[in-house]
């Protein structure tokens, strides 16, 4: 295939955006439709590309944490979503947390100043002809779903996704709250505490709390019945499970002793701060799809936000994926039965598969580097699966068909440690999860190392 073609890419997401950075900082020209601003999704609010729609948070940055693991794999292969980030970081203890206007107006900026980028504001309303990138994101048109299905055989699954309302902090009843982090590691989160009796009554308002009607976006298998991603379960969802499960999820207090009186809350509602000013908080946990007057009436049963004044209520929208381990081969092309059914079309980002703000970015630039040596007539890369980005790609495309679910990067996709190193002399101890997760960033930096020499990268 000759190297002087032009890669038309569908979608200026993260995965996107990513992929057309990659390849255009690799000489390879490319096309980057993108819809919005003249055509938005029930979840976007700006025209910019890369845009965070359900958090600031891009996850834990600790180095010897899975998402830290991924992201220092991102780093060291020089991500543009990374070096974005980096520039539009905002205090938020050991996660990743950023200014979601300025994060992704770098990355628009830098997408629009690349000489190898065109971009076109515009819809994609059919797969591309030509060596093409897919990243039309899980709130696909209809037109790139019926694509997709045509060429693999199969519709789109799906699940429903919900953002958390944001408060403005001037309207935050600081008197009833205070700063802290879990555990004294820092104080950029806002911290509101609830006694039993004010808990158990939010508990069962929340749980039979009006919610808004569900409505699909035509993109999915024809099951209509909710199916929520367990890692972003809706707040009220999580409310009807059990009295106490918001306490031992999203509510709870341990490690988040009130430095007045030096005694743990039965529960706190925590603010995560949204912007670079520190004006706007995020409700941490708090994705919703309950009807907009509903949420205020629940969410002011809080005592510190018994007068908030939220400036985006939450709101809840499905998302689309393919089977990955069944229609994708493990480059990320579209395939029927063993054989990639073009040669040339990739799909990156949430709709293989892949959950998290991180992991679209690393489909993306994984797919960039596949399509990048395609064009040069080199052979594919085989990530090696002890790193963060290949344990996911591997996840995506052996995953138990019947089974496949979205997935965030995690140990338990990663290969085991070698039994040897998981023990401690004398006696032969268990490590602690810690020590683990050091070797596994250990063995994982090693490995990427040795991949970036194989191939040159």
């Amino acid at each position: 295939m000759a190297s002087n073609e032009t890669v038309t890419i569908a979608g200026g997401g993260l995965a996107g955006s990513e992929a057309a950075w990659q390849l255009a900082s690799r000489g390879v020209r490319v096309r980057l439709f993108e819809m919005r601003p003249d055509k938005k999704s029930p979840a976007h609010r700006t025209g910019d590309l890369a845009e965070l729609v359900c958090s600031n948070s891009l996850g834990a940055d600790r180095p010897t944490s899975p998402a830290g693991i991924l992201k220092e794999e991102l780093r060291r292969l020089d991500s543009l979503t990374m070096r974005c980030a980096a520039q539009a970081r905002i205090p938020a203890g050991g996660a990743l947390a950023v200014d979601g206007r300025i994060c992704s107006g770098l990355v628009t900026d830098a997408v629009t100043r690349s000489p190898g980028i065109e971009l076109i504001r515009q819809e994609t309303l059919a797969i591309p002809a030509g060596p093409a990138i897919i990243a039309a994101g899980p709130l696909m048109s209809g037109g790139i779903a019926e694509g997709i299905r045509d060429i693999v055989g199969e519709s789109c699954l799906s699940f429903f996704d919900a953002a958390a309302p944001i408060v403005a902090l001037d309207s935050v009843d600081i008197n009833r709250a205070y700063r802290a982090g879990r555990y004294g590691q820092c104080d950029d989160y806002i911290n509101c505490p609830l006694d039993r009796e004010q808990y158990e009554a939010f508990q069962r308002e929340l749980a039979s709390a009006e919610r808004a009607l569900q409505h699909g976006g035509g993109v999915a298998d024809g099951n209509r019945k909710p199916r929520y991603f367990e890692g972003c379960l809706p707040i009220e969802v999580m409310a009807e499970r059990g009295q106490d499960t918001l306490r031992y999820g999203p509510m709870r207090p341990v490690g988040l002793p009130d430095p007045s009186t030096g005694k743990t809350p039965y529960a706190v509602v925590q603010l995560r701060r949204d912007n670079a000013e520190g004006t706007l908080y995020n409700m941490v946990g708090f994705q919703t799809n309950l009807k907009w007057p509903e949420q205020e009436r629940v969410f002011r049963m809080i005592p510190a936000l018994e007068n908030a004044e939220f400036v985006r209520k939450g709101v809840m929208h499905e998302n689309a994926f393919v089977c990955a381990p069944r229609v994708l081969d493990r480059f990320m092309r579209p395939r029927r039965g063993d054989a990639a059914v073009r040669s040339d079309l990739f799909l990156a980002g949430q709709i293989t598969g892949v959950e998290g703000y991180v992991e679209s970015v690393a489909s993306g630039l994984a797919v960039a580097l596949n399509m990048s040596a395609l064009l040069a007539g080199r052979p594919m890369p085989e990530w090696p699966p002890e790193t963060a980005i290949g344990s996911l790609l591997r996840y995506i495309s052996t995953a138990e068909p019947k089974s496949f679910q979205p997935m965030n990067v995690n140990l338990g996709i990663f290969p085991p440690l070698d039994g040897q190193k998981t023990k401690k002399t004398p006696g032969h101890k268990k490590l602690s999860k810690q020590d683990r997760s050091l070797l596994f960033a250990e063995r994982s930096q090693a490995a990427l190392e040795k991949f970036l020499e194989q191939y040159k990268i």
